[in-house]
């Protein structure tokens, strides 16, 4: 009797617990069981239905405009410097350059000429002083002016003013017939062909303008 009575005991205890488990969880059974429901208490203001899977909009606020601020500090300073300074004039335009001077020629006292027998192909430079008939042949060469201008520079360009005469040699005794004019103009250095001198038998040219009268 005594080792049975722990034992009862023990599994009292055991079938005590089981039971005050068992009605700690009938409840929640219970109210499943017996089919009742917590009802939520009804909103204020149904929601609209929404489409699965679309965002909810969320309200923006009003966009609020601020009025234009005007730098009323900036504009009475230029107005108050505009009033006190006068303003001032623009400076004068400088004057415009002025054209070069002309180079002026420089006057020789003698002038180089070239002449040419197309018969023989001689060739022949000489000294013509400026008012002074040199002969060459049946050829008479006056030189009324020889100028340069340029001169020192890397192409100085010499003229002259030649009158040229046709004047043959008398031959056999007779008397020579009289001299006739043949050419009468400027000659250039720089440009033979420009106004050349043009005869059957003989061709003359100028060469340069010499700074000294060679000698008699």
């Amino acid at each position: 009797m005594t080792r049975r009575a722990p034992r009862a005991l023990g599994l009292g205890v055991v079938i005590a617990s089981a039971v005050g488990l068992a009605g700690l969880a009938q409840p929640a059974g219970g109210n499943q069981a017996g089919g009742e429901t917590a009802t939520a208490p009804p909103s204020a203001s149904p929601s609209p239905p929404q489409t699965p899977g679309a965002a909810t909009p969320t309200p923006q606020p009003p966009e609020i405009t601020p009025p234009p601020v005007t730098n009323q500090t900036t504009a009475s300073v230029e107005s108050i410097s505009s009033n006190s300074a006068p303003a001032k004039p623009p400076p004068p335009k400088p004057p415009p350059p002025l054209p070069p001077a002309p180079a002026v020629p420089v006057r020789s006292p003698a002038a180089v000429m070239q002449a040419l027998d197309k018969v023989t192909a001689e060739t022949m430079r000489f000294a013509v002083p400026i008012g002074e008939p040199i002969r060459y042949k049946n050829l008479v060469f006056v030189v009324k002016a020889c100028e340069t201008t340029g001169l020192g520079a890397a192409s100085p360009q010499a003229s002259a003013y030649v009158v040229i005469d046709s004047a043959p040699l008398s031959s056999g005794g007779a008397a020579p017939p009289p001299p006739r004019q043949v050419f009468k103009g400027w000659m250039f250095a720089n440009s033979p062909g420009l106004n050349p001198f043009q005869h059957p038998i003989y061709d003359a040219w100028l060469i340069s303008c010499m700074a000294a009268a060679p000698p008699a």
